[in-house]
Formats: C-alpha cells, structure tokens, sequence
C-alpha cells in the first residue's frame, strides 16, 4: 500500500509538472504539441512491442479513439497556449473545471438526463471563472483558452469511457496520440498560413555549457517520457492496490501540485495574487479560484461515495495532461 501511495503521487507530481514545462518549452502550442504527442507515440509504440501489448481495435471503436485523438490535440493546444497567453497557475484553475464540465457533457453524449446538483456546481465554477476573467482582463484569452481545454478534456473523457474496459490503457493511449499527431500535421500548414513567422524547430543549446536549461529537447522528451508515458504507467501500477477514494482524492491534487511548482519555479504568486505591480491583494482572482476549488472540492466528494466510485477514471482521462 506505501509503495502504491508513493506511485499515485509521484504520478500526479508529474502531471503537475507538466504546466511548469510548458512554460519553459520556447515553442508556440501547436508545434509544441505536436512534437509531444509525435515523440509519445513513438515511446508508447516501444512499450507496446517489446511487451508484445498489440491488440486488434474494431472499426467502430476505432472511429472513436480518431475522435479522441483529435480532442486530446484540441486540449493540449489549448492548455499550452493557456500557458503562454497567460501562466501556469491561471491554466491549471481554468482546467480543474474539467470535473464540473464532464458531469454536464455525459448526458448530452450518452442521452441520459442532467443532475440538478451538478448543474448548480457547474454554474459555481463558472461564476468563479467570470471573477477570474473580470478582475484579471490582461489574461482574458489565457482563461478563456483554459475552459476550452477543460471543455475538450471532458468531452474526450466521456467518450474515452465508452470504450476503456475493452483495450489496455497503453495501446488506447498509443492510437489517440497517433491519430492527434496526424490531426495537427493537418493543421500545421493552416497555423504557418495565418503566422508565417511560427518555429517550428525546438531551441537546441549545448547540454553540457551554462544553458543547458534553456534547451527545448531536454523538455520535449521529459514532457513525452515523464510526464505522459512514465506517469501513467506509475498510475496503472497503484491502482492496483489503492482504493477508489484514495485514487480520486490524489488524482485531484494535480492543479495543487502544478500551481505550487509554478510558484516555486516562475514566483507566479506574485503574478495572480497581487494586483499587477503592487502589494494589494488580488481580491477577484481569489475569490474566483475559491469558488472554483470549491465547486471542485463539492463535485469530489459527490464522486468519491461508493455508488460513483471508480477505478477507470484515469483510464477514460488516459492518465494525460
């Protein structure tokens, strides 16, 4: 059981790390994004054949996980350009509004009906968006861009559901990046038509000379190898052993965990809790995240008694962010 605990957290750690280095990545979100799900791919198609993982996908399942693919794409170039239009710690809040938007998706998805109480605990969230945004206008695409990858990210899950219990995890995730990494090539040409001065190639500096740090590739595989293939798997294995309630309530420390390295590593708690160039205190911005958190905290515990209680979450989510 300490070992699995260890495995969830240190998964989540990982997660959480994933905003910090999408800060320090120098390339715009799409391209970053692309090299990502590109180099997960290949890592996650190395897996899969050295543990003989491969297993037939049925048409209409597969139609699906190109959809998925294609979401997981539209996610992560919002939440990166969410970085870049704005901080680490402003996206991760913006995206811990996932958990209130997947309870509304489902029913559309599925035909199924809508819970009033989740209803009123989307509608908190929101409003604690609306104060981020009103009292922080500066960051206005930031957030707007970071309730889009919450909004793509809960589409994918509920859609991911449907079909977690039939493929393991790895070859699923294997498919999704795959057909995203197509789905952005496609997309690639039309970003260069309307930015034609988008890099396309990462930073390299020398890794053994003083600015080691600023070289994008170290990242881009920490990114792909660490935070996507190594976490999920470290997740994978602690399931095993590790409760429902417990699995839930680690998995939903990872905004906590990503906006205190962003803290650590960028001071951004001098960008978001404090007026811009002062010492006053940024009385929107926490009163919005407090409502979000909140509206978070209520959805968990909703989602931690026993009759909603499940180990597939991480499954349908892919263990990606």
């Amino acid at each position: 059981m300490k070992k699995a605990l260890i495995q969830i957290h240190l998964a989540v750690l990982l997660w959480g790390f994933t905003g910090v280095l999408g800060r320090a990545i120098s390339l715009d979100a799409p391209v970053l994004v692309w090299y990502r799900m590109l180099l997960t791919a290949l890592f996650m198609a190395g897996i899969l054949y050295y543990r003989k993982l491969w297993v037939p996908i049925t048409r209409p399942d597969m139609r699906k996980l190109v959809l998925v693919g294609a979401l997981f794409c539209l996610h992560w170039i919002t939440f990166f350009g969410s970085i870049k239009l704005a901080n680490v710690s402003i996206a991760l809040v913006c995206l811990s509004t996932a958990s209130i938007f997947t309870p509304l998706v489902d029913p559309i998805i599925n035909k199924g009906k809508h819970d009033l109480k989740e209803m009123l605990l989307g509608s908190l969230a929101i409003i604690g968006v609306y104060l981020i945004y009103r009292f922080q206008q500066f960051y206005g695409w930031g957030i707007l861009a970071g309730v889009a990858a919450a909004l793509f990210s809960s589409i994918f899950t509920v859609i991911n559901k449907q079909i977690a219990a039939k493929y393991p995890a790895r070859t699923m995730v294997f498919y999704e990046m795959t057909t995203g990494w197509v789905f952005i090539t496609l997309l690639l040409p039309v970003l260069y038509y309307y930015v034609p001065d988008t890099v396309f190639l990462p930073r390299a500096t020398d890794i053994f000379s003083k600015d080691w740090f600023y070289n994008d590739w170290i990242w881009l595989v920490v990114l792909s190898l660490c935070c996507t293939v190594w976490a999920q798997s470290l997740a994978l294995d602690a399931l095993k052993k590790l409760t429902a309630f417990t699995a839930t309530l680690s998995v939903n420390l990872e905004p906590i965990y990503g906006i205190l390295l962003a803290f650590l590593f960028y001071n951004e708690n001098r960008e978001i809790i404090f007026v811009k160039d002062t010492t006053t205190l940024n009385a929107g911005f926490i009163a919005g995240m407090g409502l979000i958190l909140l509206s978070v905290i209520l959805q968990m515990l909703r989602v931690m008694k026993p009759k909603f209680a499940t180990f597939g979450f991480i499954k349908e989510k892919g263990g990606l962010d």
